[in-house]
């Protein structure tokens, strides 16, 4: 897949799928309906926070990237089917190469047990999917994201389309129109930079990948993705209100306004 055209579509409010994990081919999709997780909005259940504040999982970022897509593509009870196939895996594989995809990894006995993984581009996060072998695993990690996003200056966390999960985790429907207003103040600050790769109208499939690794760095500014982890390093978790663990960080971060 052209990495220029695939952040182009991004930049317009599509994106990639696959009718299934073997298919060959895959297509652009623009929904009229758009799922979106306000970043002050996000939804803790008191099991939710129970499991965020007791640290029931290590809670990691970009340490297995491509554990994550790979088990997000395997097929399971509830869904036999998948819509990421090879190319689109190996075009997110790719954009993490280049500082532009990312993960959000949830280990228990130093086993993956669940995690997310998605686009970032100025001030938008674009989620692509989830997976979780155990109870809370895929919250925690949503819980994670959404901190990081706040803290790291994010606007704009995409999820596609609305799910029950998400839905109880605090997602919100709106318009495609909508979507794209919101998607234009999250890459204002972008848009000179950002013309090389998502020109007015979506370019074909000729453009060149090497303008993709040119622009990477600025497409990945606006927002900090690592945020999060420079707070976490320092021993007092960056406050002194007696927040002494991660997940408390966490928790104590998701009820901040902003």
């Amino acid at each position: 897949m052209n990495i220029d055209l695939l952040l182009s579509a991004y930049a317009h409010g599509i994106f990639p799928m696959a009718d299934s994990r073997e298919d060959r081919e895959s297509f652009w999709v623009e929904p009229q309906q758009r799922a979106i997780m306000p970043i002050n909005g996000f939804h803790v259940s008191k099991s939710l926070a129970k499991a965020i504040r007791q640290d029931r999982f290590e809670v990691t970022s970009d340490r297995d990237f491509a554990g994550v897509i790979r088990l997000c593509a395997e097929s399971t009870d509830d869904r036999q089917e998948t819509w990421i196939n090879s190319d689109i895996e190996e075009a997110f594989l790719q954009l993490h190469q280049m500082g532009l995809a990312h993960s959000v990894e949830c280990w228990r006995d130093g086993r993956m047990v669940g995690g997310l993984y998605g686009l970032a581009m100025g001030k938008a996060f674009f989620g692509e999917s989830m997976f979780s072998r155990v109870t809370d695993a895929s919250k925690v990690a949503m819980a994670w994201l959404v901190a990081r996003m706040k803290l790291g200056g994010f606007a704009l966390l995409d999820c596609q389309f609305m799910t029950e999960h998400l839905q109880s985790l605090g997602a919100i429907e709106i318009s495609q129109k909508h979507y794209l207003e919101l998607l234009e103040v999250a890459l204002v600050d972008l848009r000179d930079q950002v013309s090389t790769v998502a020109s007015p109208s979506p370019p074909d499939a000729s453009s060149s990948a090497g303008a993709a690794g040119a622009a990477a760095g600025a497409l990945s500014a606006g927002a900090d993705w690592g945020a999060l982890d420079r707070l976490l390093a320092e021993s007092s978790f960056g406050f002194s209100t007696g927040v002494s663990s991660p997940g408390k960080f966490i928790l104590h971060s998701l009820t901040q306004t902003s």
